[in-house]
């Protein structure tokens, strides 16, 4: 598990928003095992200097993955990654309220589950 500063890079030639690139790359650093449930992410400040962007990027960044439930601030102790994955929650609540609606029409899990590929492309 390696520092965060060590592995997140962006890249400015690419159209994405450095700040998306940055909230991406740490999304997937959580998902992967790379930050685990409740590591201590570096400062803003100190992120910025790393990885040469500006504090307002890194800023924004931060504050986008908090209010996905990614991230939480504990004051002056600092930002660390959230204790559980918000997208089990919020991916459990969906599957319920799909197999619930596909129930209430008579559609079984094989025809339901055409719905969810075709909804992927």
């Amino acid at each position: 598990m390696g520092d965060l500063g060590e592995w997140v890079r962006v890249d400015p030639d690419v159209e994405k928003p450095l700040f998306d690139q940055l909230r991406g790359q740490i999304i997937d650093g959580v998902r992967d095992g790379r930050l685990a449930p409740g590591a201590r992410l570096p400062t803003v400040r100190e992120l910025a200097g790393r990885i040469g962007l500006a504090v307002n990027t890194v800023a924004r960044a931060y504050r986008e993955l908090e209010s996905a439930g990614v991230l939480e601030t504990r004051g002056r102790y600092g930002t660390f990654v959230a204790r559980a994955d918000p997208a089990d929650a919020a991916m459990a609540a969906a599957a319920n309220s799909f197999a619930e609606a596909a129930k209430a029409l008579g559609i079984g899990k094989n025809d339901a589950l055409r719905y969810l590929d075709a909804a992927f492309g």
